[in-house]
């Protein structure tokens, strides 16, 4: 009998998979006004947040118009007693009822919206917390002007957060990466991509403004001097709940924002918004 070629009687043994190899490249990615401005804010909107929270919970409640119903609310967050005596906290939002208790409503045996941990000062202090939100909210406008005026004038607004007509058409691609969790390397990673872009450019211009002219319409001052702003707003109660809203769709930034620094690389990132520098690592072209 003829002897099998020697070929079929060995198992075969794939090569190893041998990744290319990465060359890593220093890109000087945010400059210093960028910089600064940035680390500004965070403890600005930290407090203003909070603060915020403990001017809410002396009123618990959200309409819209210029008076308030207590009868219809858009949102109201109260501590409710049932027949057995025991207190829940009820969230209510457009007429459906939530059992928001330990949380929102009663915490800690306390009747207040929003728990002591999430409002400066921890205390029922209305008084003390308007102070806080009012000062800070000055020297967030300030830097927000500072920052703004800065991105005009240097073009960091138009060359690094308007989006292209490229870039808007890759907008489909873009979300189904980031819900993959697959981020831009190499040449992309050295620009924004389109959803920063468009994400930036409009905390910048459209949320931010719009936090800070709902919060003048507040004031008794401002309105005196300008009526037209309540007018233009839907009134007292009306801006009162669009800041509501607009400020927890900043919260709702800051938290996308702080995962997306954690997962496309967290020490990179935070490195690069102290010294300016972001290290971007390349594929090695064989020559």
């Amino acid at each position: 009998m003829a002897e099998p070629p020697a070929s079929e009687g060995l198992s075969t043994v794939s090569a190893p998979v041998v990744s290319p190899p990465l060359v890593s490249e220093r890109v000087y990615r945010h400059r210093m006004p960028v910089r600064i401005s940035h680390w500004l804010n965070v403890p600005f909107l930290i407090i203003l947040i909070m603060s915020g929270l403990q001017i809410f919970n002396a009123h618990p409640a959200l309409y819209w118009g210029d008076r308030s119903d207590r009868d219809w609310p858009l949102l109201s967050i109260r501590p409710v007693q049932t027949e057995s005596g025991e207190i829940k906290g009820i969230t209510t939002i457009l007429g459906r009822q939530f059992d928001t208790t330990g949380v929102l409503g009663y915490s800690d045996g306390m009747r207040r919206a929003f728990p002591a941990w999430a409002t400066i000062p921890s205390a029922k202090w209305l008084a003390m917390g308007r102070q806080w939100h009012l000062f800070f909210a000055w020297l967030f406008v300030i830097n927000g002007f500072l920052f703004t005026c800065y991105a005009l004038a240097s073009r960091h607004a138009t060359r690094d957060l308007a989006p292209t007509g490229k870039d808007l058409r890759s907008i489909g691609r873009s979300i189904k990466e980031h819900l993959i969790l697959r981020h831009p390397t190499g040449e992309a990673a050295k620009r924004y991509n389109v959803l920063q872009k468009l994400t930036y450019a409009t905390v910048l211009f459209i949320l931010g403004p719009l936090i800070v002219f709902t919060g003048l319409a507040m004031s008794p001052t401002i309105d005196t001097a300008f009526p037209w702003l309540l007018t233009v707003l839907g009134g007292r109660q009306a801006a009162r709940t669009i800041h509501f809203v607009a400020c927890f769709a900043f919260v709702g930034f800051i938290l996308i924002h702080v995962v997306q620094v954690i997962v496309t690389g967290f020490f990179n990132n935070i490195r690069s918004m102290i010294t300016g520098w972001f290290i971007v690592e390349h594929v090695k072209r064989h020559s």
